[in-house]
Order: C-alpha cells, then structure tokens, then sequence
C-alpha cells in the first residue's frame, strides 16, 4: 500500500474522510481470536479496511454505500491455497462460478503451461489472472518430470519469477524427484528460500525417514494426507497440512477425524487442488467445501480459519488477507451464520462484486498470445503404423512390462507372457491389454513410446489428448492403432484438446487450444462437452468415473508407479526408464 494511501485511511478511521462503503448492525467472526463480535460495523476505503467497530457512523458520509446486515455474520473471504487453474477454462470463464459464493483470493500452480510454452508461455498466463475481480495468486513450477526434455526449471528463469509479487512460492515437488535428485532441486529450494517465498510440498507415500529427509529440505505444506494419522503427523512436524476437497481427490470426510484428536489445527488448510466445470456449477468452489468441513463435524469458526487465516498465514500473506482488521484488504462475505455457508454478499477489493448469488462484476477477458494458442508441433501426420510395438526377438511369446490400472488413478507393475505375431506385440480386447502412446508435442515433436496397459476394459476406439500431467506428451490409449492415430491427428488439428475415436470415426471431441490444456469455451458449454467425452469412453467400454482425468495422469511424476512418456516407461520408486520387455519366457 502507498504512503498516501495510509494516510488517506487514517484520515477515514478518524472521520476526517468518509468510507466508500460501510457494513452495519453484522456479526463479525474475528478470525484471530476465535470470536464472533455482535452489532460490529466495517468501514471500507478502496481497496481497503479503515474502521471496525460497534459504532462507525464517524467513517459514513452521504456519498457512502451502506449495507445493512440486519445482525448477519460477515466473514473473511475464502482462500484456496492450492489449485490448478490452467486445467480446462480460463481464468475469465472459471472465475464466473468461483468469485459468486465468497472466495476472493485463489493460489495457483503455473506446471501446466511451462513445459509446452516456457517462461513466456507462464507470462502469458499470468497476465490472464491479472487484475480480476479477485486476486489470483501463483506458485513457480518446480517442474519435477518423467521426462528428461521436460524435468527442471533454469535458476534464473526461477529468478525472473521471483520477482514478481503474484509468485508467492514454489510449487509441488514431489518428494521422489527431490530426494533422487537433490543436485537437481535444492539450487532451486534455495532460490525460493532466498527469495522469501514459500516451498509447496507433495509427500504422498513418503516413509517416515524419506519424509524427514524431505521436509529438512525447507518444505512448508503437505496437501497429499489421505488420512487423519498422516495429516497428524505431518502437523506435528511443522507443515501447514491441506485437505483436499476438490475434483481430483476428496479426503474432508476421511481427514474430518482429526477434530477429536486435540490437535490445534491452526495449521490445518481446506483446498480444492482444482475443480472440473460441471463440479463448479453444481457445487460451487470454496464455500463448498466449508461447508461440507462443518457438515463433517469441523467447529465452524475452526473451518473458516482453514480457508482464512490459516491459508494466508502459510503463505505470510496474512498482513494483507484472511482476516477483517485494519489495513487489510476488504475482502469478506456476509452470511446468514457461521454453520450456514451461503454467501449473500461478496466483497473483494472493497467492491460488492456478488449479491443473492449472482455477479455484479464481470471476469475479465485475456487475449492468449500466438504461441499460446499454437502448442500442437506435429511435424506430419501419425500413421497406424506409428503404434506398432517391434519386439526384436524371434520368438513365439514374450514376457512384457505393462501398467496395470490398480485404481483410477494408481497403477502397478504387471508381467505378463504375450505372444509375437508378425514380430509385435499386439493389444488384445478379450484380456484387457490395450496399447498407451506418449508422443512430444513441442520439444522433440513426434518422439513415441508405445507400451501397454490393463484396466481400462476399452473394446474399441481410442482415447487421446494433449494435456498429459507434468510433460510435453500427448497421451492416447486404445484397441485399434488406426484410432489412436486419428485421434491424435485431430488433437493437432484442433490445436489441442480431447478426442474419442471409435472404428474411424470422431465420437466425441474436447478443443484445448489454449496450450493445449484449457478451452475458451463458456463453463456451461464445456461441462456438456466433457460430459459427451465420458459418455463417447463409456460407450467403448472403460468404466471409469471421470476417464480423461485417468488418462493424463499416466505420465504424471507423483502418483504411483508405473508411468509413461516419450521417452519410455519409468517406475517411480528408483526414477529408471525401463523398456516394454522384461525377459524372453525362457530367460
């Protein structure tokens, strides 16, 4: 805040100028020490908290908007201190749900738009999030991969971000990569250290003595706690812990336990990790997810400090947001009462931007950049023949590596004794061995591996798209190599996106054009067409619940531990890039 500024709110807490915008007769859920404050007045200039009181007509002139809450609870506005924006909609699009139930401040990871477009790729995303109605903050990509073209951010390229007052930290590394490659990441822990910024953790499967060694490294939070024992044991280690509640993973209700354990959970965080449109829609964001926390049980005031206070303490924000008090942002909600999560008004930057649930301030639109919108460098067309599975032996069968779908999301190691036709490995519908293709889109464009994968119970077509986690890759699964390449080509075609392919035709089809990753589509429009993705994929068989999220997490370098890019399969637990074959049956 300027100097002038200071002065200009001085001025309004002493009634030598008049608030903007005033809020009387409210309850006030003072976050900082667990209170709820009757008859409270705020008072409010620009941007900013001058005044809170039980008497503030001293702060209200005639030009002074003033809101009656008829002894209603404001609240601080939520935070989510963990999410992925650049996944599906724009900033513009998503923000029409996210800002109308009470959230005014979004913490984003910036992975996704890096590898495929770079440091200015990243600013062109950045400047997307820029002066909204809310504000949306970031987190650096740490860039932990399978893929050696895309592992690893360049120190000052880290450092040109740093610079910047919207990063706020680094984001996720997961603790394998860190503590495989300690060479590799801890210039850049200390970088961000330097820098003043925070270190975002993901220690999900860590033992006790591996997770020690990774959070000696500077690590802050945790958001990966499937249980209350873990997120207990990583509180008592000093980690802020978030609770997923979100589209990916939903652990409030297993977690919500920890509330009879005694704990102070002053380090306990609510966060989404990303919400998919239709979710959002129906759902809403944040408050959501408060009030599913009080619904577990959770004290109410105990919630909202976990997606309040507790978030920008993390992040030591707190002097600015999280709480209502002087000299913080006004950003805050009324609603009816601290167990009744429905937002009535929504302040942020000291403006009503919602009321009754609907917006009174439009998002704001970002024109992408060229490169943006131009991230699918296919030098030529993919053939059928692209797919082809070559074992190089002379023999009738052999012993094959394939990633076996343990859960939709987990996957495992499988050998199995397949037979060579024609000198391939073929897939095979009637024992669910389905071919998986990792293909660089940008860095070296049209690099493949094809290997194999068991659980997705496709009897036809093909799945494929260009947003596969933490790499380059796109990542395409089927029964038929004439549908995997034209799914694929069309992915080019459009620029990116998602597309089902059945017996050479397009079922279905996602535009991701924007990096490959987010459509410009409207929130409505693009929930009806995920909705057509997964039932084009449920109707070649493949019973999972939300398939495309399964599908691009096959390259991802977090989750257990059989994984694949263009480079070959990787098993997690040593970081080794491994072949399609084990050994020939005889040996």
């Amino acid at each position: 805040m300027e100097s002038k500024d200071r002065a200009k709110l001085l001025d309004v807490a002493l009634g030598k100028s008049k608030a903007d915008l005033t809020v009387v007769n409210a309850k006030l859920l003072n976050v900082y020490t667990g209170e709820i404050l009757e008859n409270h007045a705020i008072s409010i200039w620009n941007k900013w908290i001058a005044y809170v009181g039980k008497d503030a007509r001293h702060t209200i002139g005639h030009k002074t908007t003033v809101i009656d809450a008829h002894g209603k609870t404001v609240i601080p506005g939520f935070i989510d201190g963990h999410t992925h924006i650049a996944w599906l909609s724009t900033a513009q699009e998503f923000l029409k749900y996210a800002m109308k139930g009470g959230t005014t401040t979004i913490i984003t990871e910036t992975l996704e738009p890096f590898p495929v477009c770079g440091y200015e790729g990243v600013l062109d995303f950045l400047d997307s999030l820029k002066n909204q109605p809310i504000k949306i903050l970031a987190t650096a990509p740490a860039m932990v991969s399978i893929s050696h073209t895309a592992i690893g951010m360049p120190k000052e390229t880290l450092k040109k971000l740093f610079e910047r007052d919207d990063i706020i930290g680094l984001g996720e590394s997961y603790w394998q990569a860190v503590l495989q490659q300690p060479d590799m990441f801890l210039p850049l822990f200390r970088e961000t250290l330097l820098s003043g910024k925070t270190l975002e953790g993901h220690s999900a499967g860590a033992g006790e003595e591996k997770l020690m060694a990774y959070i000696s490294t500077g690590i802050s939070s945790c958001h990966e706690s499937i249980k209350s024992d873990e997120a207990l044991s990583r509180l008592r280690l000093g980690l802020h812990v978030m609770i997923r509640e979100g589209s990916i993973r939903r652990e409030l209700e297993e977690i919500s336990t920890i509330k009879d354990s005694g704990a102070d959970l002053r380090r306990l965080v609510l966060v989404t990790d990303g919400i998919e449109p239709g979710e959002l829609m129906e759902n809403g964001y944040m408050e959501f997810v408060v009030q599913k926390a009080i619904d577990y049980g959770f004290d109410p005031v105990t919630a909202i400090q976990m997606a309040t206070l507790n978030v920008a303490e993390h992040f030591s924000l707190d002097n600015i947001i999280g709480g209502i008090a002087p000299g913080k942002y006004a950003d805050m909600s009324i609603i009816p009462e601290v167990r009744d999560i429905e937002a009535q008004y929504v302040i942020s930057n000291g403006q009503i931007i919602a009321h009754d649930g609907k917006l009174l301030v439009s998002p704001r639109p970002h024109i992408f950049s060229e490169d943006s919108l131009k991230s699918i460098r296919l030098s030529r067309e993919i053939k059928s023949e692209d797919f082809a599975i070559w074992v190089g032996v002379d023999s009738p069968e052999v012993r094959a590596r394939i990633i076996e779908m343990v859960s939709d999301l987990v996957t495992g190691e499988l050998h199995m004794d397949l037979p060579v036709v024609d000198g391939q490995i073929r897939a095979d519908t009637n024992h669910d061995i389905l071919k998986v293709a990792a293909i660089d889109r940008t860095h070296n464009p049209g690099k493949t591996f094809v290997g194999l994968v068991k659980g997705f119970c496709m009897i036809s077509g093909a799945i494929a798209c260009s947003a596969a986690w933490d790499t380059t890759d796109i990542i395409v699964v089927g029964a038929s190599d004439s549908d995997m390449a034209a799914a694929v080509n069309r992915i080019h075609v459009l620029q990116g996106g998602a597309v089902v392919c059945d017996r050479g035709e397009i079922i279905a089809e996602l535009a991701l054009p924007v990096f490959g990753i987010m459509s410009e589509l409207p929130v409505e429009r693009l929930a009806q067409k995920i909705k057509e993705i997964k039932d084009a994929v449920s109707g070649i068989g493949v019973t999972f619940s939300d398939p495309l999220l399964t599908l691009i997490t096959l390259t991802g370098a977090a989750i257990p531990y059989l994984r694949i890019c263009e480079e070959g399969l990787v098993n997690l637990k040593d970081g080794k890039t491994v072949g399609n074959l084990v050994h020939s049956p005889s040996g």
